[in-house]
């Protein structure tokens, strides 16, 4: 039972949340997985005769290539994002990092983009390029691109997304003279 009768005016709840994943990404995960316990087998149970020397920088860039492959791929299997009255919050992967928190006082507007493409960006994950901004891409397909009032852009592929921008809109909207949004 309700405590107060819902918000009518509101078509949206108080807080708005979109995912979008790539399953993809598990297998380039697994590649890393399989280059760091070449790294460790090799520390481990090693009869190189090549010498010392050729044996630890082997271990050492198997090791550090696997870790480096693990973490951009798992970091970058998902993204969530969270829209609530005051910020828009991205976060990246299972552990939520990267992470970027922006006021929605500084989104100047929201557009939904249909075809958004790794290619686009240069590949998957936290992007930058000076051209066209800032983006976090997982996957292929629809995303929110938001104008900052900085005059920088930011694109999230995002499910949902034409709902997502219908819900940043009305948060953009300025109060109405009772106080409520639009």
């Amino acid at each position: 039972m309700r405590d107060h009768p819902p918000d009518e005016e509101s078509p949206h709840p108080e807080v708005w949340t979109g995912r979008a994943t790539n399953r993809f990404q598990w297998l380039t995960a697994l590649a890393g997985a399989a280059c760091l316990a070449l790294g460790i087998e090799l520390a481990v149970d090693s009869a190189w005769t090549s010498g010392t020397a050729a044996l630890l920088m082997s271990v050492i860039g198997c090791i550090a290539a696997g870790l480096l492959v693990l973490y951009g791929t798992l970091a970058f299997v998902n993204v969530a994002l969270k829209v609530d009255r005051e910020f828009l919050e991205v976060r990246c992967g299972h552990m939520g990092l990267p992470r970027r928190r922006i006021p929605l006082k500084n989104v100047a507007g929201a557009e939904f983009e249909p075809h958004v493409t790794p290619r686009q960006w240069g590949g998957w994950g936290y992007r930058w390029r000076p051209e066209k901004g800032t983006a976090v891409i997982v996957r292929r397909g629809e995303g929110i691109v938001l104008s900052l009032w900085d005059g920088h852009t930011f694109t999230i592929t995002v499910d949902n997304a034409e709902t997502g921008v219908r819900v940043i809109r009305d948060r953009l909207r300025p109060p109405t003279a009772s106080g409520r949004l639009n």
